[in-house]
């Protein structure tokens, strides 16, 4: 039985314009590592992670220098991203293309780091952008694309843009009917053709097998039936919802992984297929506006502990075939030190509600809520699991544990059934500087919170 469906469910289809060849299943699988952790793992940390667990892809949203530099010699295939926020710099002129490529290609390029493709944007095209970039995002393409090829590396890093699944879609349903959305229908030929004619990749949002088709379909109809298509993105989120846990996670992961490793493939495009996890490590600072799950689809927890038996290689279980997912090496905890309320306390008490606010707008309480791992709690464990959030965000700094008087530390671990309170990991040079810059961004958070009354669900 296949989990049940999760609204805002990500898979990301990387499309290789490849007329000539067709792509080959590897021995190792990609992975998307995302960043927005409060408390980041140090990044050669991460990459060992990454070869232990034999992944040999990696999907990156940024150009961070210290991960970039963490990769070099690794052996690992990199694909970095480019901001929205940055195309409409990158499309008015060649300096600031030549100066990202410079910086954030060539320079690691040239000091080992195996980099394939340079993703501009990510989702442009979204009907809720209201066609923000519907006018930056190909000349930002054509400007990185220059640069490139004036850095002499453009038969080796390709130009590529990530596309939501909402750029295609089907009138009848059927995958076979598919096409290209008709407000954008010619941009996106006129894309696609840039990429067929460098044969960099299409990167698209879907679900598979059926809307994946539906995409090979729109891609056939419009006079490119030979492409080949890479999984860029597949995942299911552990926590945050009623229906993401990690018995569905497992499921649906180690399915879609067996799928893929029997070379099958889909009704429209048989054959093996290459695929990119979607992810690596939770991050507690992404946004929750398409939901709570957002901050949960790592395979590894925030400290790169496995969530679950996963078998990266197919099998049907996990286990005992040499692949079951390895945990990060090293790690550095904080004391072993919680935040709780006072057991003295009032529930009744103003300072309680309000204190619960704060907490959660600065930091992370997305495991609280109807059928989520935190779930089963009581109201005074709900509002000590948000004062231990808050709390270990801020490195255990005692400061972070009064809450008015309200709150108290403790050597005893509040840990109960599926919820984990956790300890934070040690932060590194630059978890230290990241972290300011997410407290800054959590103080406006809060004081958002406080306007729109925001309410701690479960109480």
């Amino acid at each position: 039985m296949a989990p049940a469906p999760l609204a805002g469910g990500r898979l990301v289809l990387v499309v290789v314009v490849a007329a000539a060849c067709m792509a080959r299943w590897s021995e190792g699988i990609g992975v998307n590592w995302g960043t927005q952790l409060s408390h980041p793992l140090p990044a050669s940390t991460v990459v060992q992670l990454l070869k232990d667990n034999g992944f040999d892809r990696v999907k990156l949203f940024d150009a961070e220098d210290g991960i970039l530099a963490a990769l070099k010699g690794s052996g690992i295939q990199v694909m970095v991203g480019i901001p929205n926020d940055m195309l409409a710099d990158l499309a008015a002129g060649a300096k600031a293309a030549d100066d990202w490529v410079a910086t954030n290609v060539s320079n690691h390029v040239n000091n080992g780091v195996d980099i394939r493709y340079v993703a501009v944007g990510n989702e442009p095209f979204l009907e809720t952008f209201n066609g923000t970039y519907l006018n930056t995002t190909f000349p930002a393409m054509q400007s990185v694309q220059a640069a490139l090829k004036k850095a002499g590396l453009a038969d080796k890093v390709k130009v590529t843009v990530p596309l939501n699944a909402d750029v295609y879609q089907s009138p009848t349903g059927k995958p076979s009917d598919g096409d290209f959305r008709a407000d954008i229908h010619g941009l996106m030929l006129t894309i696609v053709q840039f990429l067929a004619d460098t044969g960099a990749p299409f990167v698209a949002n879907n679900t598979f097998d059926a809307n994946h088709d539906t995409l090979v379909a729109a891609l056939r109809r419009n006079g490119y039936p030979n492409v080949s298509i890479i999984v860029g993105e597949v995942g299911w989120p552990t926590d945050g919802d009623a229906n993401a846990n990690s018995q569905y996670a497992r499921q649906f992961n180690q399915g879609f992984l067996t799928h893929i490793a029997s070379g099958q493939g889909t009704p429209l495009r048989p054959g093996p297929v290459d695929a990119y996890l979607f992810s690596l490590i939770d991050e507690d600072q992404k946004s929750i506006e398409p939901g709570n799950f957002e901050r949960h689809w790592g395979v590894f927890y925030y400290d790169g502990q496995p969530k679950y038996p996963l078998s990266l290689r197919g099998g049907g279980n996990g286990n005992g075939n040499g692949s079951t997912l390895m945990p990060a090496k090293g790690v550095t905890y904080l004391q072993r030190r919680w935040c709780v309320m006072k057991p003295s306390a009032s529930l009744a008490d103003q300072k309680v509600g309000d204190s619960v606010s704060y907490a959660c707008g600065l930091a992370d309480c997305t495991s609280l809520g109807y059928k989520t791992s935190c779930g089963g709690l009581d109201a005074k464990g709900n509002v000590s699991y948000a004062f231990n959030s808050y709390y270990q965000v801020n490195d255990q700094d005692d400061r972070a544990c009064d809450f008015k008087g309200i709150a108290t530390t403790t050597t005893v671990d509040p840990s109960a059934g599926s919820c984990r309170f956790i300890i934070e990991i040690a932060p590194t040079a630059n978890g230290v500087a990241m972290a300011a810059t997410v407290r800054v961004a959590g103080v406006m958070a809060a004081i958002l919170a406080a306007f729109i009354h925001l309410v701690v669900p479960v109480f």
